[in-house]
Protein backbone atom coordinates (compact mmCIF):
# COMPACT_ATOMS: atom_id res chain seq x y z
CA UNK A 1 0.00 0.00 0.00
CA UNK A 2 1.06 3.62 -0.73
CA UNK A 3 2.25 5.60 2.05
CA UNK A 4 0.26 9.03 1.65
CA UNK A 5 0.46 12.12 3.22
CA UNK A 6 -1.35 15.76 3.51
CA UNK A 7 -1.87 18.93 5.37
CA UNK A 8 -4.29 17.12 8.67
CA UNK A 9 -5.16 20.49 9.84
CA UNK A 10 -7.17 23.50 8.42
CA UNK A 11 -5.48 25.53 4.99
CA UNK A 12 -4.05 29.36 5.29
CA UNK A 13 -2.16 31.00 8.01
CA UNK A 14 -2.64 29.50 11.64
CA UNK A 15 -0.38 29.29 14.54
CA UNK A 16 -0.02 25.40 14.03
CA UNK A 17 -0.32 23.39 10.73
CA UNK A 18 -0.16 19.84 11.63
CA UNK A 19 1.17 17.39 8.65
CA UNK A 20 0.40 13.55 8.38
CA UNK A 21 1.78 10.82 7.02
CA UNK A 22 0.39 7.33 6.80
CA UNK A 23 2.03 3.98 5.42
CA UNK A 24 5.18 1.58 5.34
CA UNK A 25 7.30 4.23 4.68
CA UNK A 26 6.23 6.97 6.88
CA UNK A 27 8.71 6.16 9.59
CA UNK A 28 11.23 6.46 6.75
CA UNK A 29 10.40 9.42 5.37
CA UNK A 30 10.32 11.13 9.42
CA UNK A 31 13.66 10.02 9.30
CA UNK A 32 14.58 11.84 6.03
CA UNK A 33 13.57 14.93 7.60
CA UNK A 34 13.74 14.76 10.96
CA UNK A 35 16.94 12.26 11.11
CA UNK A 36 15.89 10.65 14.09
CA UNK A 37 12.35 9.92 15.40
CA UNK A 38 11.24 10.55 19.11
CA UNK A 39 9.03 6.86 20.37
CA UNK A 40 6.01 5.65 19.14
CA UNK A 41 3.85 8.44 21.31
CA UNK A 42 6.15 10.75 22.88
CA UNK A 43 6.71 14.23 21.04
CA UNK A 44 10.33 15.71 20.39
CA UNK A 45 11.69 19.20 18.69
CA UNK A 46 13.12 18.46 15.88
CA UNK A 47 14.87 20.58 13.24
CA UNK A 48 13.30 19.19 10.05
CA UNK A 49 15.62 19.86 6.43
CA UNK A 50 15.07 18.68 3.21
CA UNK A 51 18.36 17.35 1.20
CA UNK A 52 17.66 19.85 -1.37
CA UNK A 53 16.49 22.82 0.16
CA UNK A 54 18.07 22.34 3.50
CA UNK A 55 16.04 24.03 6.77
CA UNK A 56 12.52 23.53 6.41
CA UNK A 57 11.17 24.72 10.23
CA UNK A 58 11.62 23.77 13.92
CA UNK A 59 8.70 21.04 14.77
CA UNK A 60 7.51 18.89 17.23
CA UNK A 61 7.38 14.95 15.82
CA UNK A 62 5.22 12.70 17.02
CA UNK A 63 4.98 9.08 15.99
CA UNK A 64 2.56 6.09 16.39
CA UNK A 65 3.62 2.39 15.72
CA UNK A 66 1.19 0.46 13.65
CA UNK A 67 -1.83 -0.95 14.81
CA UNK A 68 -1.89 2.00 17.46
CA UNK A 69 -2.70 5.12 15.02
CA UNK A 70 -5.98 6.31 13.46
CA UNK A 71 -5.11 4.63 10.28
CA UNK A 72 -3.78 1.33 11.29
CA UNK A 73 -0.54 1.76 9.94
CA UNK A 74 2.81 3.49 11.21
CA UNK A 75 2.07 7.32 11.19
CA UNK A 76 4.06 10.44 11.37
CA UNK A 77 2.84 13.68 12.40
CA UNK A 78 4.94 17.02 11.71
CA UNK A 79 3.65 19.50 13.86
CA UNK A 80 4.70 22.60 12.31
CA UNK A 81 4.20 26.93 12.42
CA UNK A 82 1.37 27.70 10.29
CA UNK A 83 2.67 29.22 8.06
CA UNK A 84 1.41 28.49 4.32
CA UNK A 85 4.71 28.94 2.97
CA UNK A 86 6.14 26.35 5.59
CA UNK A 87 3.56 24.16 4.91
CA UNK A 88 3.98 24.53 0.89
CA UNK A 89 7.80 23.51 1.64
CA UNK A 90 7.22 20.63 3.90
CA UNK A 91 4.48 18.84 1.57
CA UNK A 92 6.89 19.48 -1.43
CA UNK A 93 9.99 18.11 0.81
CA UNK A 94 7.86 15.06 1.06
CA UNK A 95 6.89 14.92 -2.26
CA UNK A 96 9.96 14.18 -3.44
CA UNK A 97 10.77 10.94 -0.86
CA UNK A 98 10.37 7.71 -3.79
CA UNK A 99 7.06 5.70 -2.68
CA UNK A 100 5.33 8.89 -0.74
CA UNK A 101 2.47 10.61 -2.44
CA UNK A 102 -0.41 13.22 -1.77
CA UNK A 103 -3.86 11.27 -0.10
CA UNK A 104 -7.06 11.73 -1.72
CA UNK A 105 -10.07 13.73 0.07
CA UNK A 106 -11.01 11.17 2.91
CA UNK A 107 -8.31 8.23 2.28
CA UNK A 108 -6.52 8.84 5.89
CA UNK A 109 -10.05 7.85 7.47
CA UNK A 110 -10.92 5.50 4.49
CA UNK A 111 -7.62 3.43 5.57
CA UNK A 112 -8.95 3.25 9.34
CA UNK A 113 -11.94 1.49 7.69
CA UNK A 114 -10.50 -0.84 6.00
CA UNK A 115 -7.47 -1.90 8.88
CA UNK A 116 -10.42 -2.39 10.85
CA UNK A 117 -9.95 0.69 13.70
CA UNK A 118 -13.50 2.14 12.54
CA UNK A 119 -16.52 0.57 11.18
CA UNK A 120 -18.62 2.60 8.49
CA UNK A 121 -21.22 3.83 11.39
CA UNK A 122 -18.22 5.32 12.88
CA UNK A 123 -16.77 6.72 9.52
CA UNK A 124 -20.14 8.36 9.00
CA UNK A 125 -20.12 9.69 12.54
CA UNK A 126 -17.10 11.68 12.04
CA UNK A 127 -17.86 13.10 8.58
CA UNK A 128 -20.92 14.59 10.93
CA UNK A 129 -18.59 15.13 13.64
CA UNK A 130 -16.19 17.56 11.13
CA UNK A 131 -19.67 19.13 9.67
CA UNK A 132 -21.57 19.82 12.99
CA UNK A 133 -22.51 23.49 13.81
CA UNK A 134 -24.76 23.12 17.01
CA UNK A 135 -24.21 21.48 20.51
CA UNK A 136 -26.72 18.96 19.60
CA UNK A 137 -25.30 17.81 15.97
CA UNK A 138 -22.03 17.17 18.02
CA UNK A 139 -22.98 14.90 20.53
CA UNK A 140 -25.09 12.65 17.86
CA UNK A 141 -22.24 12.91 15.89
CA UNK A 142 -19.80 11.93 18.85
CA UNK A 143 -22.19 9.05 19.87
CA UNK A 144 -22.24 7.64 16.22
CA UNK A 145 -18.02 7.93 15.81
CA UNK A 146 -17.44 6.46 19.54
CA UNK A 147 -19.16 3.25 18.09
CA UNK A 148 -23.03 3.71 19.38
CA UNK A 149 -24.59 2.25 16.45
CA UNK A 150 -21.87 -0.38 16.09
CA UNK A 151 -22.51 -1.60 19.91
CA UNK A 152 -26.27 -2.05 19.10
CA UNK A 153 -25.50 -4.02 16.09
CA UNK A 154 -23.72 -6.52 17.43
CA UNK A 155 -26.78 -6.86 20.33
CA UNK A 156 -29.04 -7.66 17.32
CA UNK A 157 -26.17 -9.56 15.51
CA UNK A 158 -25.75 -11.81 18.51
CA UNK A 159 -28.95 -12.29 18.96
CA UNK A 160 -30.56 -13.41 15.66
CA UNK A 161 -27.04 -15.73 15.62
CA UNK A 162 -28.38 -17.65 18.74
CA UNK A 163 -32.15 -17.92 17.03
CA UNK A 164 -31.01 -18.83 13.59
CA UNK A 165 -28.46 -21.80 15.16
CA UNK A 166 -31.54 -22.77 17.52
CA UNK A 167 -33.45 -23.09 14.19
CA UNK A 168 -31.11 -24.93 12.36
CA UNK A 169 -30.58 -27.44 15.19
CA UNK A 170 -33.96 -28.54 14.15
CA UNK A 171 -33.03 -28.91 10.89
CA UNK A 172 -29.76 -30.00 10.62
CA UNK A 173 -31.09 -33.10 13.45
CA UNK A 174 -34.56 -33.81 12.19
CA UNK A 175 -34.40 -37.25 12.56
CA UNK A 176 -32.53 -37.01 15.79
CA UNK A 177 -34.15 -36.72 19.40
CA UNK A 178 -34.12 -32.28 20.23
CA UNK A 179 -33.88 -32.22 23.60
CA UNK A 180 -36.17 -29.36 24.23
CA UNK A 181 -38.35 -27.09 21.74
CA UNK A 182 -36.83 -24.31 20.81
CA UNK A 183 -39.73 -22.26 19.40
CA UNK A 184 -40.40 -20.23 22.80
CA UNK A 185 -36.70 -19.08 22.69
CA UNK A 186 -36.34 -18.14 19.44
CA UNK A 187 -39.44 -16.02 19.39
CA UNK A 188 -38.37 -14.49 22.29
CA UNK A 189 -34.89 -13.38 20.76
CA UNK A 190 -36.69 -12.25 17.74
CA UNK A 191 -39.58 -10.23 19.75
CA UNK A 192 -36.86 -8.49 21.42
CA UNK A 193 -34.81 -7.61 18.89
CA UNK A 194 -38.09 -6.59 16.80
CA UNK A 195 -38.68 -3.86 19.80
CA UNK A 196 -35.24 -2.43 18.93
CA UNK A 197 -35.21 -2.11 15.79
CA UNK A 198 -38.69 -0.23 15.63
CA UNK A 199 -38.00 1.38 18.33
CA UNK A 200 -34.75 2.58 16.69
CA UNK A 201 -36.87 3.41 13.31
CA UNK A 202 -39.18 5.48 14.35
CA UNK A 203 -35.73 7.51 16.50
CA UNK A 204 -33.70 7.59 13.23
CA UNK A 205 -36.48 10.40 11.76
CA UNK A 206 -35.39 12.35 14.31
CA UNK A 207 -31.45 12.15 14.43
CA UNK A 208 -32.03 13.02 10.55
CA UNK A 209 -33.22 15.53 11.50
CA UNK A 210 -30.84 16.80 14.04
CA UNK A 211 -28.54 15.85 11.57
CA UNK A 212 -29.62 18.02 8.80
CA UNK A 213 -32.04 20.70 10.38
CA UNK A 214 -35.55 21.02 11.66
CA UNK A 215 -37.50 23.43 9.06
CA UNK A 216 -39.70 25.88 10.48
CA UNK A 217 -42.50 27.73 8.02
CA UNK A 218 -44.00 31.09 8.80
CA UNK A 219 -46.92 31.00 7.09
CA UNK A 220 -50.20 33.36 7.13
CA UNK A 221 -51.94 35.88 5.43
CA UNK A 222 -50.11 38.71 2.81
CA UNK A 223 -49.22 42.10 4.67
CA UNK A 224 -49.09 39.93 8.59
CA UNK A 225 -45.53 40.51 9.36
CA UNK A 226 -43.83 37.42 8.37
CA UNK A 227 -41.18 39.03 6.70
CA UNK A 228 -40.50 41.32 9.47
CA UNK A 229 -41.01 38.75 12.23
CA UNK A 230 -38.18 36.34 10.12
CA UNK A 231 -35.51 39.79 10.39
CA UNK A 232 -35.70 39.91 14.05
CA UNK A 233 -34.91 36.22 14.04
CA UNK A 234 -32.20 36.70 12.16
CA UNK A 235 -30.80 39.85 13.34
CA UNK A 236 -30.15 40.72 9.98
CA UNK A 237 -32.56 42.47 6.81
CA UNK A 238 -32.60 38.66 5.43
CA UNK A 239 -36.10 39.70 3.91
CA UNK A 240 -37.78 42.28 1.69
CA UNK A 241 -40.66 44.01 3.74
CA UNK A 242 -43.23 46.31 2.24
CA UNK A 243 -46.41 47.74 3.20
CA UNK A 244 -47.44 46.23 -0.44
CA UNK A 245 -48.91 42.80 -0.14
CA UNK A 246 -47.66 40.46 -2.34
CA UNK A 247 -43.63 41.74 -1.65
CA UNK A 248 -42.58 37.74 -0.88
CA UNK A 249 -43.00 35.71 -3.67
CA UNK A 250 -40.47 32.98 -3.00
CA UNK A 251 -39.10 30.99 0.12
CA UNK A 252 -36.42 32.76 2.23
CA UNK A 253 -34.21 30.78 4.43
CA UNK A 254 -32.36 31.37 7.23
CA UNK A 255 -30.55 28.91 9.41
CA UNK A 256 -29.96 28.97 13.41
CA UNK A 257 -28.73 27.86 16.55
CA UNK A 258 -31.64 27.53 18.64
CA UNK A 259 -30.76 25.78 21.96
CA UNK A 260 -28.17 23.20 20.71
CA UNK A 261 -30.22 22.31 17.53
CA UNK A 262 -30.36 23.70 13.82
CA UNK A 263 -33.18 25.18 12.38
CA UNK A 264 -34.06 26.80 9.33
CA UNK A 265 -36.67 29.19 9.42
CA UNK A 266 -38.63 29.72 5.87
CA UNK A 267 -40.51 33.37 5.33
CA UNK A 268 -43.11 32.36 2.51
CA UNK A 269 -45.46 33.65 0.41
CA UNK A 270 -48.52 35.45 1.81
CA UNK A 271 -51.48 32.99 1.65
CA UNK A 272 -54.42 34.02 -0.85
CA UNK A 273 -56.30 33.52 -3.54
CA UNK A 274 -54.55 35.75 -6.62
CA UNK A 275 -54.35 36.64 -10.57
CA UNK A 276 -51.15 37.46 -10.31
CA UNK A 277 -49.25 33.98 -12.25
CA UNK A 278 -46.04 35.02 -10.45
CA UNK A 279 -47.66 35.21 -7.25
CA UNK A 280 -49.49 32.09 -7.62
CA UNK A 281 -46.77 30.18 -8.12
CA UNK A 282 -45.28 32.13 -4.34
CA UNK A 283 -48.24 30.92 -2.80
CA UNK A 284 -48.13 27.60 -4.19
CA UNK A 285 -44.57 26.70 -3.16
CA UNK A 286 -45.30 28.26 0.06
CA UNK A 287 -47.80 25.78 0.78
CA UNK A 288 -45.98 22.94 -0.10
CA UNK A 289 -43.05 23.85 1.74
CA UNK A 290 -44.91 24.40 4.98
CA UNK A 291 -46.56 21.07 4.65
CA UNK A 292 -43.08 19.80 4.48
CA UNK A 293 -42.08 21.35 7.60
CA UNK A 294 -41.16 20.12 11.20
CA UNK A 295 -43.30 22.91 12.56
CA UNK A 296 -45.33 26.12 11.34
CA UNK A 297 -45.81 29.31 12.97
CA UNK A 298 -49.04 30.50 11.89
CA UNK A 299 -49.50 34.21 11.85
CA UNK A 300 -53.11 35.44 12.08
CA UNK A 301 -55.71 38.56 11.76
CA UNK A 302 -57.46 39.73 14.75
CA UNK A 303 -60.59 37.31 15.25
CA UNK A 304 -59.45 35.52 12.24
CA UNK A 305 -58.50 31.48 12.27
CA UNK A 306 -54.99 30.14 10.78
CA UNK A 307 -54.68 29.98 6.85
CA UNK A 308 -57.46 27.45 5.72
CA UNK A 309 -54.98 25.87 2.88
CA UNK A 310 -53.20 24.28 5.55
CA UNK A 311 -54.20 22.31 8.91
CA UNK A 312 -52.81 23.10 12.09
CA UNK A 313 -50.76 20.17 13.35
CA UNK A 314 -49.91 18.71 16.93
CA UNK A 315 -46.36 21.43 17.61
CA UNK A 316 -47.57 24.20 15.65
CA UNK A 317 -47.80 27.47 17.14
CA UNK A 318 -50.55 29.85 16.26
CA UNK A 319 -50.05 33.63 17.17
CA UNK A 320 -51.27 37.15 15.80
CA UNK A 321 -49.06 39.12 13.95
CA UNK A 322 -48.37 42.61 14.01
CA UNK A 323 -48.45 42.96 17.67
CA UNK A 324 -47.43 46.68 17.65
CA UNK A 325 -50.58 48.28 16.52
CA UNK A 326 -52.97 46.31 18.55
CA UNK A 327 -53.91 44.41 21.56
CA UNK A 328 -55.11 40.91 21.05
CA UNK A 329 -56.61 38.46 22.78
CA UNK A 330 -55.01 35.51 21.92
CA UNK A 331 -52.30 33.44 23.79
CA UNK A 332 -49.79 34.89 21.80
CA UNK A 333 -49.19 38.28 19.76
CA UNK A 334 -45.93 39.20 17.86
CA UNK A 335 -43.82 41.78 16.60
CA UNK A 336 -40.87 41.45 14.41
CA UNK A 337 -41.04 45.38 14.36
CA UNK A 338 -40.81 46.15 18.09
CA UNK A 339 -39.66 42.41 18.90
CA UNK A 340 -43.10 42.34 21.25
CA UNK A 341 -43.75 38.26 21.87
CA UNK A 342 -40.78 37.34 19.91
CA UNK A 343 -38.46 35.73 23.18
CA UNK A 344 -42.15 33.72 24.02
CA UNK A 345 -42.77 32.29 20.64
CA UNK A 346 -38.52 31.26 20.35
CA UNK A 347 -39.39 29.32 23.89
CA UNK A 348 -42.62 27.96 22.39
CA UNK A 349 -40.52 26.78 19.29
CA UNK A 350 -37.62 25.81 21.10
CA UNK A 351 -39.48 23.50 24.01
CA UNK A 352 -41.36 22.01 20.70
CA UNK A 353 -38.19 21.07 18.76
CA UNK A 354 -35.98 20.01 21.97
CA UNK A 355 -38.93 17.31 23.08
CA UNK A 356 -38.88 15.81 19.80
CA UNK A 357 -34.83 15.58 19.75
CA UNK A 358 -35.11 13.66 23.12
CA UNK A 359 -36.65 10.68 21.27
CA UNK A 360 -33.91 10.78 18.72
CA UNK A 361 -31.83 7.03 17.92
CA UNK A 362 -28.67 6.46 17.04
CA UNK A 363 -29.14 5.92 13.57
CA UNK A 364 -28.83 9.32 11.60
CA UNK A 365 -29.11 8.37 7.96
CA UNK A 366 -31.99 7.29 5.48
CA UNK A 367 -28.91 4.10 4.92
CA UNK A 368 -29.12 3.22 8.45
CA UNK A 369 -33.34 3.41 8.73
CA UNK A 370 -33.69 1.38 5.15
CA UNK A 371 -31.49 -1.45 6.02
CA UNK A 372 -33.49 -1.52 9.75
CA UNK A 373 -36.44 -1.42 8.26
CA UNK A 374 -35.65 -4.57 5.82
CA UNK A 375 -34.25 -6.32 8.62
CA UNK A 376 -37.32 -5.82 10.54
CA UNK A 377 -39.82 -6.70 7.94
CA UNK A 378 -37.47 -10.33 7.15
CA UNK A 379 -37.80 -10.55 10.88
CA UNK A 380 -41.36 -9.93 10.82
CA UNK A 381 -41.80 -13.00 8.02
CA UNK A 382 -39.14 -15.02 10.01
CA UNK A 383 -41.39 -14.83 13.54
CA UNK A 384 -44.56 -15.97 11.44
CA UNK A 385 -42.93 -18.73 9.76
CA UNK A 386 -41.55 -20.55 12.99
CA UNK A 387 -44.82 -20.53 14.22
CA UNK A 388 -46.45 -22.19 10.89
CA UNK A 389 -45.03 -25.66 11.46
CA UNK A 390 -41.82 -27.16 10.88
CA UNK A 391 -42.23 -27.24 7.13
CA UNK A 392 -41.28 -23.31 7.15
CA UNK A 393 -38.79 -23.67 9.15
CA UNK A 394 -35.69 -23.76 6.34
CA UNK A 395 -37.55 -20.54 5.31
CA UNK A 396 -37.69 -18.62 8.74
CA UNK A 397 -33.64 -19.31 8.59
CA UNK A 398 -33.34 -17.67 5.02
CA UNK A 399 -35.44 -14.65 6.63
CA UNK A 400 -33.44 -14.21 9.61
CA UNK A 401 -29.78 -14.99 7.59
CA UNK A 402 -31.09 -11.83 5.36
CA UNK A 403 -32.17 -9.56 7.98
CA UNK A 404 -28.66 -10.40 9.78
CA UNK A 405 -26.84 -9.22 6.12
CA UNK A 406 -29.28 -6.32 6.85
CA UNK A 407 -27.91 -5.47 10.05
CA UNK A 408 -24.40 -6.06 8.39
CA UNK A 409 -24.17 -3.20 6.56
CA UNK A 410 -24.93 -0.82 8.91
CA UNK A 411 -20.99 -1.00 9.95
CA UNK A 412 -19.99 -2.26 6.45
CA UNK A 413 -19.57 -6.04 6.82
CA UNK A 414 -21.20 -6.60 3.15
CA UNK A 415 -22.62 -4.75 0.29
CA UNK A 416 -20.99 -1.24 1.21
CA UNK A 417 -18.70 -0.50 -1.07
CA UNK A 418 -21.41 1.40 -4.17
CA UNK A 419 -21.43 4.13 -1.37
CA UNK A 420 -17.56 3.88 -0.44
CA UNK A 421 -16.81 6.68 -2.72
CA UNK A 422 -19.60 8.79 -2.35
CA UNK A 423 -18.93 8.94 1.97
CA UNK A 424 -15.30 9.44 1.39
CA UNK A 425 -15.77 12.29 -1.40
CA UNK A 426 -17.66 14.44 1.09
CA UNK A 427 -14.28 14.32 3.85
CA UNK A 428 -11.29 17.02 3.71
CA UNK A 429 -8.04 16.59 2.18
CA UNK A 430 -5.83 15.27 5.20
CA UNK A 431 -8.88 13.47 6.87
Amino acid sequence: MDTIFALASARGKAGVAVVRVSGPKAMQAGRVLAKTLPEPRQTALRRLESPETGVLDDALVLCFARGRSFTGEDVVEFHLHGSTAIVAAVLAALGRIDGLRLAEPGEFTRRALENGCLDLAQVEGLGDLIEAETEAQRQQALRVFEGALGQKAEIWRRNLIRAVSLIEATIDFADEDIPIDVAPEVLSLLNETLVSLRAESVGSKVSERIRDGFEVAIVGPPNIGKSTLLNRLAGREAAITSEIAGTTRDVIEVRMDLGGLPVTFLDTAGIRKTEDIVEGLGVDRAISRAAAADLRVFLTEVGKPPTGELEVRKGDVVASGKADIGKYNNNLAVSGKTGDGVAQLIRLIESELLDRASGAATATRLRHRQAIDRAILLLESGRDRVGSGTEQVELASADIHLAIRALDSLIGRVDVEHILDEIFANFCLGK
